[in-house]
Order: C-alpha cells, then structure tokens, then sequence
C-alpha cells in the first residue's frame, strides 16, 4: 500500500474522531458533559472497543444537508468489553447534528442491535440526541421504527440498558422506556414525549424541561428512570455494576462470583430487628443488608415507589433478585405504582433466569377511591401475575404481617414459592387482628357490659390464634419457622438445593398480563 493511501485513511480516521469538531467538543464540556467517544473509553476495558461505522454518513441532500456530510453521523458504535464480558454499545454524539438521528444513524444502531441478537451478549446505548433530523422527514421517523422492533424482539432475549446523557426528546424516549433498564443523570438529561414549548401552547403550563422530564421527576413522579447518579462518571461506574449482576442472555445463568462472606455468618442484629409493638415501623433494608453477601445492595427504582424495595445482590456469590416489602413506608402496603415497580423486576429477574428472594412484611393493598379508580386491582393482579409466572428460583421469608391477599401475592407457596419460611414474629392471616374481631364478633362485643374489655378479649384470642407463623405451618404453606440469625444459611442452602430447578408454564404464544 503507498504512503498516500495509508495518509489518506489516517486523516479520514481523525478527522471522523473529531465528530462535529474541536469548537462543539469544547462546547459539550462547557455543558459539563462528556463526548461520545470519551464516555466508551470510561465505560470499556482499555483497548477492547472495536468500533463498526466509522466513515458512515448520511443520504440527504435538501436543506443543505449535502454540504455537511460527517463520518459517522452523529453515533459511534462497536463492541468491546465491561469487566471481561463482550457486550455491544451505541453511544450518540451531540457534537454532530446535536445527535440527530437519519437513516444512516438508525442503521448503525440497529447493526449493533442485530449483532447483539446473534451473539447473545448485552446492548447499551448512551443516549444524548436531540431526536430526529427533521431534514430528512419520514426516513429519520422510520429509523426510530426498526430501533423499536428490535428493542421489542431483543427484550427478554439480552439485557437492554440505556443511559440517558443528555437530551431525549419525542419518539426518542420509545427506546430507552422498552430496554430493561434507564439511568439519568442529574441536571444534564431529560425525557418528555413533548417538550416544555408545547406543553405551554397546548395545556398552558409553565414548566421547564428539568420539572417536566429531568432525572428527579422521573425518577421520582413517572418512574421511567430506574436510577439517577449525580455526574456521568457515576452514570459509567453504575453501568459496570449493574452488569456484574446481569447474565449475557437470557439462556446463561447469572454470574457467580468468589465471595470472603462466610457461609455460616450469624447476624444477632435481626433477632431485635422487627418490633415487639406490630404497629411501629423498621427498616427492612437493614434485614437485606444483614443477609446478603457483603452487605451490598444495588437498588433499582430507589426512589420509585419506596414502600416496596426491589434490587440486586449475591447470596455466597451468587446473583440474586431481592423483592421487599418496606413498613418504614406506608407500614408497607401495596398501591398502584409498588406493584407495577414489583412486577417489573420480578419478570425481568424470571426472563434472565435470576433467583427471587422475596422478604415480606405487607398489612394488605392501599385503601381509598385513589386507589380503585387508579387501578389497584389490575395492578395487584401484575404483580400476582408476575411471580405466579415466573419460574426461576423463588424464596420468601415472611418476617411479620403477611395479610389477606398481599399474602397470596408475594410468592406464596399456593403460587409456586419453592421455599418459604417464616420468622416467630410472623403474622398470617387474612387481615389485623382488630378488623378480624370487629367483623366477626361485632353482635357478641355490641351487647357485651364492657365493650372495650370485650373487643380486648377478642383481639388477644385472635392474636394468639393467628399472630404466629404455626397454622400456616401445619397446613404445609411455610417449609419451616426459623431463627432470624439462620436466615442466610437456610436461602443459601435452598439456592444451592434449587440450582437445577426445571418448571414450566403451558405452552402458549405469550400470556395477557393486566396491563
């Protein structure tokens, strides 16, 4: 090859490196933001990147669009590694076009997306566009479609996580809200189907674009955001972490990892854990943290939904799925969007074959008009759908309240719990003891002398009758009533016992979820 030819590819090369120049890279950083290609390198295994595309560029030539052709049109994409696992990535870059998708844009995504198929490894995509190039009309429109149909084929199949790094706007949003997992990052990205101007024109509401689509009223309000970090270090550090826990596929088991936290680790903190007084709140956090390899916890939807607590970690190094109830929250009960939260995680957890631990402290389903008319029994019924499907793995240890249907719902042995214990604190029965008492004997306590010392006499004979773990023993509906210090032996002994679990659900083209 002459020295001319390989001069030429190394310009072209560098040239493409530079996206949209040196003057909108500074502008970027001025933004606070990383570029494209800076936030693959963060995000890699150093040299592993292999990038696909490069010298890519669009087709259009209305609007000037002929005269400001840019190799890689506004997206890098490639393979590399995280962690020594292959995984395949897109990262936009704003410099170009403002991150614009074309045609030529989506096809590279979806290059990467099919790759990814046939591979069976993660996809990512770092999203920072301010949506489609309007230039080029119904292509940029029907680019956004084939991402969609390939996000929608891949779910379930591989792991789809996007990290939301700057603006995503209109028919952008429709990608990222079908992966498996989003991340924003503070102050510098934003979601919305429509945007501030037209919401102001249409509904006449004043709002900005942080109060109508940023990381905290996602995160919070919508919960579309499954995480918010402060900065996009933190957003690259919590990709990394995140995949740790996830298998490639959804035919690989989740990673094992070698662990220093002793099998047998006793933990005296749970013996006083749950209250004496059934009515005051703990943090059921705590009990996670005092079982789970060490005391690490990754939390999805945080702040979402928080009288429910969903999340990963490893029990003897293996990945695992945690479902809990929350009393430090609404004594916590199941509402509309907990159950929707639960659900979620429980069929990505079963579609990836992680285990499900479920912790249960729950006095029953929010009531009130909000509720009903908000949904509450189409929404209970997905997350009694969700873990009525599921058929990895599944253990349930009841530490206190497990009452009415809420108990039926958190992956009850009737809906195929293969092990559920439960702690000497635990309460099973179809609701609080003064309810039961009020229903069933109302007549006996209404004509009673003392009203007060009868109802009294009632509530203790119903506690004592149903304020333990032993009748749902004896019918076989618990494996075992344990110590609160066993807890981790016993589900690390069941995990280890349940590693060759096979269960099967009908054949069917797919069931209807009560969405």
């Amino acid at each position: 090859m002459s020295d001319t030819k390989t001069e030429l590819l190394r310009r072209k090369k560098s040239d493409a490196m530079l996206g949209g120049g040196e003057k909108r890279i500074g502008d970027q950083h001025t933004k606070g933001k990383l570029t494209a290609r800076e936030r693959l390198k963060l995000l890699l295994d150093d040299g592993s990147f292999e990038e696909y595309g490069m010298f890519v560029t669009h087709r259009s030539f209305d609007f000037g669009l002929a005269e400001q052709r840019i190799a890689g049109d506004g997206v890098v994409t490639g393979h590399g590694k995280v962690g020594g696992r292959e995984v395949f990535v897109f990262s936009q870059d704003f410099t170009v076009f403002g991150g614009a998708l074309s045609e030529a844009h989506a096809e590279k995504i979806c290059k990467m997306m099919d790759m990814a198929m046939k591979v069976g490894v993660p996809i990512i995509g770092l999203n920072d566009s301010g949506g489609a190039r309007i230039q080029e009309g119904v292509a940029s429109l029907g680019g956004y479609a084939d991402i969609f149909l390939r996000n929608t084929l891949a779910s379930g199949v591989i792991p789809q996580i996007s990290a939301i790094m700057g603006p995503c706007a209109g028919g952008a949003v429709y990608s990222p809200a079908i992966t498996d997992f989003v991340i924003m990052v503070k102050h510098t990205s934003y979601m919305f189907v429509t945007g501030p101007n037209v919401v102001k024109t249409v509904t006449h509401e004043d709002v900005s674009s942080e109060e109508l689509g940023g990381a905290e009223a996602h995160a919070t309000k919508s919960g579309v955001a499954h995480f918010v970090v402060e900065d996009e270090a933190g957003c690259i550090a919590l990709l990394q972490k995140l995949l740790s826990y996830l298998p490639s596929n959804n035919v690989d088991d989740p990673p094992v990892v070698s662990v220093r936290a002793p099998l047998k680790r006793w933990s005296d903190a749970l013996v006083s854990i749950v209250p004496e007084n059934a009515n005051r709140p703990y943090d059921m956090k705590d009990v996670v943290l005092g079982i789970v390899d060490g005391s690490e916890f990754l939390e999805v939807h945080e702040h979402y939904a928080p009288n429910i607590v969903v999340g990963f970690a490893r029990m003897n190094g293996i990945s695992c799925g945690i479902v809990a109830n929350q009393p430090a929250v609404l004594a916590g009960v199941l509402d509309n969007d907990a159950s929707m939260k639960g659900a979620r995680f429980v069929r990505f957890c079963d579609a990836f074959n992680i285990p499900l631990l479920v912790f249960e402290d729950v006095p029953g389903f929010l009531p009130g008009t909000a509720q009903e008319w908000g949904g509450i029994i189409k929404n209970g019924a997905k997350l009694l759908y969700a873990f009525c499907e599921a058929t990895v793995p599944k253990l349930t240890v009841i530490t206190r309240k497990a009452y009415g249907g809420a108990y039926d719902v958190m992956n009850s042995k009737h809906i195929r719990g293969d092990f559920n214990v439960a702690w000497p604190t635990a309460e099973i029965a179809v609701m609080g003891a003064k309810g039961a008492v009020e229903i069933i004997f109302r007549k006996e306590i209404d004509s009673a002398e003392n009203k007060q010392e009868a109802l009294r006499q009632k509530v203790e004979d119903y506690r004592n009758k149903f304020s333990n773990p032993y009748v749902a023993a004896e019918r076989g509906y618990l494996d075992d009533v344990i110590e609160p210090q066993e807890t981790r032996v016993r589900l690390i002994r069941a995990l280890e016992m349940l590693s060759t679990k096979v269960d099967t659900n009908p054949k069917k083209k797919h069931g209807n979820i009560p969405l």
